[in-house]
């Protein structure tokens, strides 16, 4: 018998008559597999179908639990396919200076890109200031949806110097990382950056890129990268999935000026 007909059989029987909404009762048995390991990160679970069929309640009240794991981050939705449960997150450091390439190296996985756009354009105030260009002065500008594998982990907006890589658009592979391209080929080795992190939700654009439900929590991520010079050299505004990073870093108290701790 495949676990997911086990987990089918193993459905709970529902209390119709408890104050606990039917759909709050599947979450916290389907929640409750997932956490013992029944149920392993990758590996399908029922469909709304098959929950609604087996358990003789409405296909709203099926998908509506469904959502609510999604919701939650344990498990994700893949167009057409079905509903998996959600692979352990990953850690974005906030203490180093790592391109999304090199992150995921760390963990093991391999990064890849699905490239929206590259291309000269006219900076953008912001970008201007951040990048301390003179208004309008080109850069090059490159969006792209970061991948492990084939699942979607966030939306990376690059915008850099035209003046400092003049043939960036042949140079660079874009399924490359752009920081080992910027030193390789320029010289230029980003040492520094000022990033700023903030809690989101996902834009019904950025839902339909990152194969996830609008509305969905993210991290938005500014950061103005510099070269050893103290030149700034990137300006990037990402959005990475809520439900696939964590993130890290490590606090230390600080010293009194008698060098004991409070």
């Amino acid at each position: 018998m495949s676990i997911q007909l086990e987990i089918l059989v193993d459905l709970p029987t529902l209390d119709r008559h408890s104050v606990v909404p039917l759909y709050y009762q599947i979450q916290q048995h389907l929640l409750e597999r997932i956490r013992a390991g029944v149920l392993k990160p990758g590996e399908p679970i029922p469909s709304e179908q098959e929950i609604s069929a087996r358990l003789r309640i409405s296909r709203m009240t099926a998908r509506q639990a469904l959502k609510s794991l999604c919701d939650l981050g344990v498990t994700h939705s893949q167009r057409g396919k079905g509903t998996f449960v959600s692979s352990i997150k990953l850690e974005k450091n906030s203490r180093q200076v790592l391109s999304f390439s090199e992150e995921m190296q760390a963990s093991g996985s391999r990064a890849r890109s699905k490239v929206l756009s590259f291309e000269v354009a006219a900076a953008t105030p912001d970008v201007a200031e951040a990048l301390r260009l003179p208004p309008g002065e080109k850069v090059v500008s490159l969006r792209r949806v970061r991948m492990t594998g084939s699942s979607p982990m966030g939306l990376e907006w690059s915008r850099l110097p035209l003046r400092l890589y003049p043939d960036l658009l042949q140079a660079l592979d874009p399924n490359r990382s752009l920081y080992q391209t910027l030193f390789e080929r320029y010289g230029v080795q980003i040492v520094a950056a000022d990033e700023v992190v903030e809690a989101g939700l996902a834009s019904a654009e950025e839902a339909k890129l990152l194969r996830f439900a609008p509305g969905s929590p993210v991290f938005l991520f500014t950061r103005t990268a510099y070269a050893q010079s103290g030149q700034p050299v990137e300006y990037v505004k990402s959005t990475y999935r809520g439900d696939r990073f964590k993130m890290v870093n490590r606090l230390a108290q600080p010293e009194t000026s008698t060098g004991r701790r409070n």
